[in-house]
């Protein structure tokens, strides 16, 4: 019995550490970040290559930025949740966990603001008009759809990781 135990709770912690490179996706790459639609959602700007380079020099500037703001996310979330699997969880280390949490989400978003405003001045105001007639930074929520609750266009995200295209 004791055997079994050990052996499902092995089971258990390793499928919450890999449930993690999952839940982040890819890393960079072509296509992300830009909008709702990554670099399709700027592709109908026409952008020149001096705003392309731009761009994706601000990109790999606040990534590198994010980057370590991602990893505590996850040391946080996995130590969340070695406080939930305690026989009895110390509901202050949970709340101060979550805080650390909801702190660390805060920073990765203000960056990412900040990205989408440097963005913007890179644009003419013909581009930006345009961009902004195409719902970029609107992403997904928790919104109501048709009536309901549930998953729908919301105010939480500006685009890839966080929101979806329209």
């Amino acid at each position: 019995m004791k055997k079994m135990t050990l052996t499902l709770a092995a089971i258990a912690v390793g499928l919450l550490f890999t449930s993690q490179v999952f839940a982040w996706g890819p890393g960079p790459g072509k296509g992300r970040g830009y909008g709702p639609c990554g670099e399709a959602g700027l592709e109908r700007l026409n952008l020149t290559g001096e705003q392309k380079t731009k761009i994706e020099a601000l990109q790999v500037s606040t990534d590198k930025q994010i980057r370590p703001i991602r990893e505590q996310m996850f040391d946080q979330s996995v130590e969340l949740r070695k406080l939930w699997l305690q026989a009895n969880p110390d509901k202050d280390q949970i709340l101060a966990a979550q805080k650390k949490m909801r702190e660390l989400r805060d920073q990765a978003q203000d960056k990412q603001t900040e990205l989408r405003l440097e963005i913007r001045k890179v644009l003419t105001p013909e581009q930006q008009e345009i961009l902004t007639g195409t719902g970029w930074g609107r992403g997904s929520g928790y919104g109501t759809r048709g009536g309901k609750r549930g998953p729908g266009r919301g105010h939480s995200g500006w685009g890839s990781p966080m929101g979806m295209c329209p």
